[in-house]
């Protein structure tokens, strides 16, 4: 596996969390030969500042890699622009990324994961991201990985053959949408994919990660993606600009690596059948629903 991609890691102002991100990189098999970019964004706000010079003290000591390259950002861009630039730059200059952010621990078989994926369906052009992280799903028989339409945003690889397809405008998004495209995107009305689509149209939120799944959907694109995830996602403490407080979404990581591929270019049935279900009941009972929401606001 000589044609290793680069790995883009986006950091801000928590050097905790970056920390322990990075601890779990280097422990990967192939961090050694690997090249690190790390984008820092600039403070926000002056309260900001000392956290995001505390970010860049350490990534300034980070070795284990083949080597490090640090990219600082005099300026607060955002993680959406940050993320956009950053992956847009790699993927013109080494036609392919993998992309993690500041809190997202990792198998030790991750990067190999992303890269034995990214030669594999190098030139598969209806497969357009490779995702890493999983949710917690109850059936047992799915296959090692799977195709499905969506994509997830904690840890993630593609090519710059599809991150060309990348719309960044979300009109030009909306206006290629129908009812049934709706129903279809939104995972059967079990996820709020569309509404998210919506918010960013109204400046609620300000997501790369909806307007890319947006593209590979609307392209007729695929994703491929573990049945047992490679990566967790350790933000939801309340520290995270972008994430709330809440133990949904958290997952065993899967220790074991993953060998086999699908050969059919197509979205699993078995899995999306599991993956709505996930969805459909993820948030629990109505008491449980309001247990975390009590708890979510003492943590606040």
């Amino acid at each position: 596996m000589q044609n290793l991609a680069p790995i883009a890691l986006f950091v801000y102002n928590r050097p905790q969390h970056t920390e322990r991100t990075v601890k779990f990189l280097q422990q990967n098999k192939l961090a050694a030969d690997s090249r690190l970019y790390i984008f820092s964004d600039g403070a926000k706000t002056p309260n900001d500042e000392e956290k995001v010079n505390e970010v860049r003290s350490f990534i300034k000591t980070i070795e284990g890699f083949k080597s490090v390259k640090i990219v600082e950002s005099k300026t607060n861009k955002g993680l959406a622009n940050s993320i956009i630039e950053g992956v847009t730059y790699l993927n013109q200059n080494y036609g392919q990324v993998i992309v993690f952010e500041d809190d997202l621990i990792t198998s030790p078989h991750t990067l190999t994961y992303f890269n034995e994926a990214l030669n594999i369906y190098r030139n598969e052009d209806k497969v357009m991201h490779i995702g890493a992280y999983m949710y917690h799903l109850k059936e047992e028989n799915l296959p090692e990985s799977f195709f499905y339409r969506a994509a997830t945003s904690w840890g993630w690889a593609t090519w710059q053959r599809a991150w060309q397809h990348f719309e960044p405008n979300i009109d030009t998004l909306l206006a290629q949408f129908n009812t049934r495209k709706i129903h279809e995107f939104s995972i059967e009305g079990t996820m709020n994919f569309w509404k998210q689509m919506q918010d960013f149209k109204r400046g609620r939120n300000n997501s790369w990660a909806i307007r890319w799944y947006a593209s590979i959907f609307l392209k007729g694109g695929l994703t491929l993606n573990p049945s047992q995830s490679l990566v967790n996602n350790i933000g939801h403490d309340g520290t995270g600009v972008h994430s709330g407080i809440n133990d949904i979404y958290n997952v065993i990581i899967n220790p074991k690596p993953i060998t086999n591929f699908p050969k059919q270019i197509e979205e699993d049935k078995k899995a999306y059948a599991a993956i709505k279900n996930f969805l459909a009941g993820r948030k629990g009972s109505l008491w449980t629903r309001i247990k975390r929401y009590v708890k979510e606001k003492l943590i606040k």
